[in-house]
């Protein structure tokens, strides 16, 4: 277990954390995140956990060479699969969730659709889509100035956008869209950690595990499509690279293509809804942004780090770390608040303030290292082409309603934002 000058007493970080989950503070959690990160870092020893809530910390953690993202080199884990608790992991893992060299393998076979030269292939599609989105929203309204009735930004753009972009990039129908996009909404919630901060299933637990098979099953049933019938897509790709001697199976596809179904759009979605409801509550950054489509590069920087689509992520130690004052032991869980070292005052100025125009933009927000975030182009490119054309045709645009959110801890995001 981690041992050395870590702050704060156990009940008060464990009483915090718990206070994380809960559903009341989705709305801002960041008051809890500034009372966690006055704690300095957490070590949970019943748990084997370490919690960082600091820049300096996370950034190191996510950048040192022991930092592992393979849930099974837990201690934990191995301890309870040793007594029998626990079942060996049955289903094969997508990249985000293993480590070198599987993760390497897997990653370089699907960073091809990600590449500078693909991200910019897509822009003239992306933005084609966002002017009908668009289009359809000014129809139901007087004119392109002013919407004639409410319109949701989520429903009616940020949601719509990114999922359409990951299913021309899969080759997955977009007409079964409605029927992956619950199961997606399902399985992105079991990326948060309630059942390693209070021992606990969640309550739809069941419910997520059907949606894992249910969406590994059609993935199946895709990949046997396209290996009968090739088209101009990720997954005919993945086969053809299995084919060509890679030795990619058929579960490794699966959970490739399962991986980024849902981080290829859950995340961004979140990242444009909550830029446009930082501009919304900052009016004259919604201003500026019509009236200068450039800063909307600086306006998701800054969105990232205020207000970031992805919160927290979980590390293990592959081995003995030493992270700031601490020693932390091998199979030791690293729970990385990345939203709270975000607004670290140690790390910027009036750290609370959403301000585009600060220097030094920076953020953790798309990770460091070997898992540096593959969709990080294509997230940007959407976001600005989003941000931009919705501004320039809205620039009068004003809350009609409170948003709300999403159950989500992990990839925390809003289900209504409602623009009038």
């Amino acid at each position: 277990m981690a041992t050395g000058a870590a702050t704060g007493n156990q009940t008060a970080a464990q009483a915090l954390l718990v206070e994380m989950l809960d559903p009341a503070v989705r709305a801002d959690p960041y008051p809890v995140f500034t009372r966690i990160r006055e704690l300095g870092p957490m070590v949970l020893p019943e748990t084997g956990m370490v919690v960082f809530s600091g820049f300096a910390d996370c950034d190191e953690v996510l950048r040192h060479p022991s930092s592992c993202s393979d849930g099974m080199k837990s201690s934990v884990v191995q301890r309870q699969i040793a007594e029998g608790i626990t079942p060996q992991r049955t289903a094969t893992p997508g990249f985000l969730f293993l480590d070198p060299p599987d993760h390497t393998r897997l990653r370089t076979l699907a960073q091809q659709a990600f590449s500078p030269k693909a991200v910019r292939a897509l822009e003239p599609e992306i933005r084609a889509l966002v002017g009908e989105l668009l289009d359809a929203v000014a129809a139901r309204g007087t004119g392109e100035q002013t919407p004639g009735a409410p319109f949701d930004v989520v429903s009616d753009l940020a949601y719509p956008l990114p999922v359409a972009v990951i299913c021309r990039l899969l080759g997955v129908p977009l007409s079964d869209e409605p029927q992956f996009s619950r199961a997606a909404a399902l399985l992105a919630q079991g990326l948060d950690p309630i059942m390693t901060l209070t021992g606990q299933a969640s309550a739809n637990a069941d419910e997520r595990l059907r949606a894992d098979e249910w969406m590994r099953d059609y993935l199946g049933h895709l990949v046997a499509k396209r290996r009968a019938e090739p088209r101009e897509d990720m997954i005919s790709a993945l086969i053809a690279a299995e084919e060509d001697g890679d030795q990619l199976t058929v579960d490794e596809i699966i959970a490739t293509c399962d991986l980024l179904l849902i981080a290829g759009h859950e995340t961004t979605v979140n990242l444009i809804a909550n830029a446009v409801l930082a501009m919304m509550r900052a009016p004259a950054q919604w201003a500026a942004l019509a009236g200068d489509p450039d800063r909307a590069n600086v306006i998701i920087e800054e969105t990232l780090r205020y207000d970031p689509p992805v919160q927290l992520v979980m590390r293990i130690a592959g081995d003995e770390m030493v992270i700031g004052d601490l020693c932390i032991a091998k199979g030791d869980s690293i729970l990385l608040l990345i939203a709270a070292a975000n607004r670290d005052p140690d790390a910027f100025d009036r750290p609370d303030v959403f301000d585009p125009d600060r220097e030094g933009l920076r953020h953790l927000s798309f990770s460091k290292g070997p898992h540096f975030c593959l969709g990080a182009p294509l997230a940007r490119l959407e976001a600005r082409i989003a941000l931009t054309e919705l501004a320039r045709r809205f620039p009068h645009a004003r809350l009609a309603a409170e948003p709300v959110y999403k159950p989500n801890v992990t990839l925390r995001g809003l289900a209504s934002l409602r623009l009038g």
